[in-house]
């Protein structure tokens, strides 16, 4: 029998069927322990079932991985879609640009989405999707709450597994819910007093959609760090970059405080997001200081 790990708590792993959509509990072979194998969230797997319940079984073998990433812990992914609130919680935009670097060094495509666009003017959506929309990745924005926009992230969800991913408090969790109402996720409520969220998510799990189709929910983040990549190479990990670098004055440019620079030009031009630059120019910073030590 062939399924998909779709949890994993404390040595247990449980597997959906799809062609039953039935879920077992399974342990793995002791075989995978001898060699340092670890099943992950996201592993298609042939399992060996319980003949009388088909409750519980066995992992015999792991098939093939299309890939694997680090963080979150999970294989065969097609995509991840990050999602920020407009406000409440306000967006915090060097965290946002700090994941799309994080995935981009584990080779997965990312959408942008900013949910709860029914809480702010127009000007403040436009303002987001404009910051955005010429850094190579799709941006769009929603309200859960109304329903608005979830055609469209049905058709980008259809037929993937994807990764969502983005702080706590911006409607992760209540997005599962409407796509999927068996997922019964609970939802957190914003602390009224710092505008915040609530952690609600506490382990990573994938939930089945509809056939072909996974979605993971993640447990929200606040902070993370990059200290992987060498601050030469930051400036690859911003796409808007790309068509400008070819006409500065040197090779390998930072486009920090070098002269005849046409990345600032075109920052200057209006055809290179403040924000972005900005958030280019504080972790370049970052990474100059963690290196230093």
């Amino acid at each position: 029998m062939k399924g998909k790990i779709i949890k994993g708590i404390g040595g247990f792993y449980y597997v959906h069927v799809p062609e039953r959509d039935i879920i077992i509990e399974c342990k793995a072979k002791g075989i995978f322990r001898k060699h340092d194998i670890k099943p992950l969230v996201g592993d298609d797997v042939e399992i060996d079932a319980n003949d009388q319940t088909e409750e519980t079984g066995v992992i015999t073998r792991i098939l093939p991985r299309k890939n694997q990433i680090k963080r979150p812990a999970v294989a065969n992914v097609d995509q991840a879609m990050v999602i920020f609130a407009i406000a409440e919680p306000a967006p915090n935009l060097n965290l946002l640009d700090r994941f799309l670097i994080m995935m981009e060094r584990q080779n997965v495509n990312t959408i942008i989405c900013f949910n709860k666009e029914d809480i702010v003017d127009q000007k403040d959506i436009d303002f987001l999707l404009a910051a955005y929309s010429g850094s190579g990745y799709k941006v769009f924005s929603t309200s859960v709450l109304e329903n608005e926009g979830l055609s469209l992230i049905r058709d980008l969800l259809r037929g993937k597994t994807t990764v969502l991913a983005g702080p706590s408090g911006v409607g992760k969790s209540s997005l599962v819910n409407i796509i999927n109402p068996k997922a019964q996720m609970e939802t957190g409520s914003i602390s009224e007093k710092i505008k915040r969220g609530k952690h609600t998510t506490r382990h990573s799990e994938l939930i089945y959609v509809e056939r072909d189709t996974y979605v993971m929910d993640t447990p929200g983040f606040s902070s993370l760090y990059i200290y992987e990549v060498e601050k030469e190479d930051l400036k690859d990990y911003f796409n808007e970059f790309k068509e400008y670098e070819d006409k500065c004055r040197f090779i390998g440019c930072m486009h920090l405080n070098e002269p005849n620079c046409a990345v600032k030009t075109a920052l200057k031009e209006g055809k290179i997001s403040n924000i972005r630059y900005d958030n280019y120019k504080t972790l370049y910073e970052e990474l100059k200081e963690f290196r230093r030590y």
